[in-house]
């Protein structure tokens, strides 16, 4: 019980807090905050809208969120990002109530910790972005799937049957839940789970579709095929198909991208061959495999379309640790990993500003090295003799050591890298400096900022026509104004 406080208190502390501590970054976020706020004022929940035009890129799930957000009180990134944090946090207990009633409290405590620490996770539970609201929901939904009685926490006065219904109600729920956050990549992503339903099927697809369908069809109804031509046919079919929207990748870009986003916990990968043995565990790494295959097959590739996949990875990492008869190696290795967290804190403002072939190194590790070095001497004295019966719980002390220190290396690079991707990133901390960019125009700037500029604007910011003043311009890589 202390180690499941322990480590929902620290998951708490990491996406909960420092949400504020950079303004809006890349393109998206503003773009997608800037929809929720209008959404919001306007009262209209049923066609977004960025600058008063319809806007089809996506479905509402995530507007409305931030529209909610908005409508309590909250105001900028808090009404934006709290939501989703909430939705990723919430997902966490969710995966270990279910992991711990259908694996054991050791799993459990290992998947939790290997996901909510990840790389992958965590990055995107702290931006406004549609990855994190679809990948809970779908593994949501996959979830109850496979272990739905467990998961519903139900009882046998209700009778197998009406457990077995109502199972299939909720995953389809929450299927049609990760349809309003990404609209149809989930219903594909779920194919495995249809094959294995049976008698779940049809209750899952009505579910679904009771959920999904009323926005659809009044969002078709009100803007007529415009909604669907943009919606579908341009962000559906063609991200899947065309080359235009400029994100072409060979088709291995993803093996390197989940390995990434396990970090710190890439090493364990090596531990997946021992969980082979688990008929549950083989069948997630079916549903991993199909939908590495998907998106691999796509024209368009970015990082965050992986996301979820990891919480089916993350089991199979932890039932591999479980299974293996001595960890103290292992997690050695996770938290030495560690020791990358001061590099990204240096240089991500600048791999964020201009791409990885531009940064350049600013200085040394300093004392955030004493994270991943005492978490390795601790883990390694925790987990040295754990294959003997009297030491099994160490193991599971081994593991939340380095997921705490995971948490502390992320902390530090809040602290060191937010206030300097708030000056140098984001618009806001430029907007907030120069009240007089209200009345300028833009020069060169590039479409991240322009997004950022036009929401902290309140109002779409216009390019210069020639020799305008005042004007906002970007030089040596920072925002002036000329």
């Amino acid at each position: 019980m202390l180690q499941k406080l322990t480590l929902i208190a620290a998951l708490a502390f990491l996406y909960l807090t420092g949400l504020g501590g950079v303004g809006f970054l890349g393109p998206d976020e503003p773009r997608y905050a800037s929809i929720g706020r209008e959404m919001a004022r306007s009262g209209d929940w049923v066609t977004p809208r960025l600058d008063g035009q319809p806007w089809f890129e996506k479905p509402p799930l995530l507007y409305w969120t931030t529209a909610a957000g908005n409508w309590v009180g909250l105001t900028d990134e808090w009404a934006a990002r709290l939501p989703i944090a909430l939705i990723g946090f919430g997902f966490l207990l969710f995966f270990y109530r279910t992991l711990e009633r259908e694996f054991s409290p050791r799993v459990a405590l290992s998947a939790t910790a290997i996901l909510g620490t990840s790389a992958g996770w965590l990055s995107l539970s702290f931006v406004a972005v549609t990855d994190l609201p679809m990948s809970a929901a779908l593994n949501g939904a996959l979830l109850v799937s496979l272990f739905g009685p467990q998961a519903l926490g139900a009882r046998s006065t209700g009778g197998r049957e009406a457990r077995y219904t109502a199972q299939g109600y909720l995953a389809g729920f929450l299927l049609g839940v990760a349809v309003l956050a990404k609209a149809f990549v989930p219903l594909v992503l779920i194919v495995p789970v249809f094959l294995i339903a049976r008698g779940k099927r049809l209750r899952m697809l009505a579910a679904c579709l009771l959920t999904a369908a009323p926005w659809h069809v009044l969002c078709y109804l009100r803007n007529g095929s415009a909604f669907w031509d943009v919606y579908f046919w341009q962000h559906q079919v063609g991200r899947f198909l065309s080359t235009d929207l400029g994100h072409a990748q060979p088709f291995w870009y993803y093996l390197p991208v989940l390995l990434a986003g396990l970090f710190p916990w890439t090493a364990l990968v090596g531990l997946i061959p021992r969980a082979l043995g688990d008929e549950r565990v083989r069948f997630l790494l079916v549903f991993l495999a199909w939908g590495l295959m998907f998106f691999s097959g796509s024209t368009n590739k970015l990082p965050a379309y992986v996301l979820p996949l990891l919480p089916a990875l993350a089991v199979a990492l932890a039932v591999g640790l479980e299974k293996t008869k001595s960890a103290a190696w292992w997690l050695v290795a996770c938290a030495l990993s560690l020791v990358a967290v001061p590099l990204i804190a240096a240089i991500l403002p600048d791999a964020l500003n201009n791409g990885l072939s531009s940064v350049a190194w600013r200085g040394g590790f300093g004392w955030p090295l004493l994270i991943p070095v005492v978490a390795a001497a601790a883990a390694w004295s925790l987990a040295k003799n754990d294959a003997d019966q009297e030491w099994s719980d160490r193991r599971r002390w081994a593991a939340l050591v380095v997921a705490l220190a995971a948490v502390a290396s992320v902390a530090y690079l809040k602290s060191s890298a937010f206030p300097v991707m708030d000056q140098r990133v984001s618009a806001r901390a430029f907007w907030r400096a120069h009240p007089e960019a209200a009345g300028a125009c833009l020069s060169g700037v590039k479409r991240d900022i322009d997004y950022g500029l036009s929401y902290y604007a309140k109002r779409p910011m216009q390019e210069c026509a020639d020799g305008q003043r005042p004007a906002i311009v970007v030089r040596d890589g920072e925002l002036r104004m000329e």
